[in-house]
């Protein structure tokens, strides 16, 4: 399968060098399947979705129903109905955030988290709690990174029944190591608590079967998994779906409108107020469509361990490098590398790259708290995908340690 291939971007030079894309972390590249859908909608069936009978309206509305199907297939979802489409991870979490704290939050009872979220996985909460009268609780990673279930037992019996809800990443965007979410979630279920997972980084690295897992909720974005950006997920159990409030009001989640009272559109449109993303949600199909492919291809899979192995060896050979997220278990680590270098601004390593062709992130990577636990306040990322080749990987080894050298 050359899959390169399949994506144009990847063909693009950036000041005269060849690209080398090493952020798929933030934001995916989208296949020429995805980008002809796209053009072909916007021409073709560029009509508002579930209301009008015309034919532009009608073929928008079943392109809208096929992403959502995708999706539903892609995760092994029991029915459309719990398949809400939003406009992204974060919009999806502020959704179950808002909607089961209304419904099940008191005060003084809890939500955790774990200390490895994202700001999309602990804003929300921290915004809920709060209009409940609530509280957040961290679960800790170690110093490896790692989440400890045994501490999940011991905290979710000390609590008495006082934890609500769970939420926590499938995958860490900053450690990049895959959390236990099956033992966490049975481990919850336990004491009866729901749990929320952020699959942003985990429907791309990970099989997700969400009747396996048996999660309450699972949430991501499309620009993570090849699709373009503006549309996400939200799978939800129909038994927390129907017993939470809407999100917003407004056309296409009603059942019927009166001046006195409004009743609700049967699931999953009950949570999708107004004019919905439905070329992007329409693109899901394709995105996901080769991301199954890939993942199905042993030899690309084949290819992101070796790149991960190479990175991971090499990396620890520049003196004054720290990496964050070495799991005890390598194999549950994916090809995501977060560091520092002693005496290199993480910035200023990213900018040099940069003008060489290529991208990584710096920053905090929305994670602050995470970072400070680790005592700093940025990090340079190098996160890939299976398009990605060994050779842009030591192409990216000399030139960070150039920069290195540089900045020293």
């Amino acid at each position: 399968m050359d899959v390169r291939s399949y994506f144009p971007a990847l063909d693009r030079q950036v000041y005269d060098k060849p690209l080398i894309y090493f952020d798929n972390a933030a934001t995916a590249q989208r296949p020429q399947a995805v980008l002809d859908l796209q053009q072909r909608l916007c021409v073709e069936a560029c009509g508002n979705i579930h209301r009008a009978v015309h034919k532009l309206s009608a073929d928008a509305t079943d392109f809208y129903e096929a992403g959502r199907e995708a999706v539903r297939r892609y995760l092994n979802a029991p029915g459309r109905e719990n398949i809400v489409l939003t406009s992204g991870t974060t919009a999806s979490i502020n959704l179950v955030a808002a909607c089961f704290c209304e419904r099940y939050i008191e005060k003084g009872e809890r939500i955790l988290i774990s200390a490895a979220e994202h700001h999309s996985n602990l804003v929300p909460w921290q915004l809920a709690t709060a209009r409940q009268g609530a509280q957040l609780e961290v679960l800790p990673v170690d110093d490896a990174g790692e989440l400890s279930v045994e501490e999940l037992d011991r905290r979710l019996k000390a609590a008495k029944g006082r934890i609500r809800l769970l939420a926590v990443t499938h995958i860490s965007n900053v450690l990049g190591i895959v959390n236990p979410v099956k033992d966490l979630i049975e481990t919850a279920h336990r004491y009866k608590v729901p749990v929320l997972v952020d699959g942003a980084q985990g429907i791309l690295h990970e099989t997700v079967d969400v009747q396996a897992l048996d999660c309450d909720f699972y949430a991501f974005s499309g620009h993570k998994i090849y699709a373009p950006t503006g549309i996400g997920v939200l799978y939800g159990k129909k038994q927390w779906l129907e017993a939470m409030p809407p999100y917003m009001g407004g056309g296409e989640m009603i059942d019927t409108v009166t001046f006195e009272k409004t009743t609700y559109a049967p699931l999953p449109l009950k949570y999708e107020a107004g004019t919905q993303n439905f070329v992007a949600a329409a693109c899901l199909s394709p995105a996901l469509e080769i991301a199954r492919k890939m993942a199905e291809e042993p030899a690309l899979q084949e290819n992101l361990r070796t790149m991960r192995d190479y990175l991971r060896e090499e990396l620890q050979k520049i003196d004054g490098l720290r990496m964050y997220g070495q799991p005890r278990d390598p194999e549950k680590k994916i090809p995501l590398f977060s560091f520092t270098v002693e005496g290199a601004f993480p910035a200023d390593l990213a900018q040099i790259l940069d003008k060489m062709g290529i991208a990584v992130r710096s920053g905090h990577m929305c994670a602050e708290p995470l970072l400070n636990r680790f005592g700093q306040t940025s990090m340079l990322r190098a996160s890939l995908a299976p398009y990605n080749t060994l050779a842009e990987c030591e192409t990216f080894m000399t030139v960070l340690r150039r920069a290195v050298r540089m900045l020293r």
